[in-house]
């Protein structure tokens, strides 16, 4: 009986600590993709930003598109790789815009808006960093579906030099923010 009851109470002692000190990333998503201006053409582009103290550390992301296609008269759903322009950083202790060129090499190249719309494209976001906090590799997805890109916009700045201007202010209530814009090529 004395056996069986600590082994029970270890048990359950193992399980419950497991279940509520297990490590999460803590990272809040714009709630928007925008297709935006980005050098001489357009990007899709979303932000992120850490909402807790822990540090991310070796931090890698990857995108992957999602899109109906119609080949020889049937639908089929497709999924392509979306290289990002910065796709690692040492450290995540800031808002980051990752941006996906839309050039040759873009599963988004030459198609329309409309394209876009009627192959109900989702962008699927893949994060993994390491947490030094409890020293623990985390992970956080998130998905944008064609409903939440907003075609012909730029995000605003979300931080600001302090009073002294010794330090960087961060508005985590600004992660959302952007205003339109006119982009270089047609959508």
């Amino acid at each position: 009986e004395a056996l069986t009851g600590l082994l029970s109470f270890a048990i359950a002692t193992g399980l419950l600590y497991g279940r509520f000190a297990r490590p999460r990333p803590f990272i809040k998503y714009s709630k928007n993709a925008l297709f935006a201006p980005f050098k001489d053409g357009v990007a899709l582009m979303y932000r992120m930003v850490p909402y807790t103290k822990n540090y991310l550390v070796n931090v890698e992301v990857k995108m992957t598109l999602a899109i109906r296609i119609t080949e020889d008269g049937v639908q089929k759903n497709k999924f392509f790789n979306m290289p990002l322009d910065i796709a690692k950083a040492n450290t995540l202790t800031s808002n980051w815009t990752l941006v996906h060129v839309i050039d040759e090499n873009s599963p988004l190249y030459q198609l329309t808006k409309e394209d876009i719309i009627n192959g109900k494209a989702e962008v699927l976001i893949f994060v993994q960093g390491f947490d030094e906090s409890f020293a623990n590799t985390v992970i956080s997805r998130n998905s944008y579906t064609y409903e939440e890109f907003v075609f012909g916009a730029k995000f605003l700045p979300m931080y600001h030099a302090d009073e002294q201007n010794e330090s960087t202010v961060l508005h985590l209530d600004k992660l959302d923010d952007y205003e339109k814009v006119e982009l270089p090529v047609k959508f």
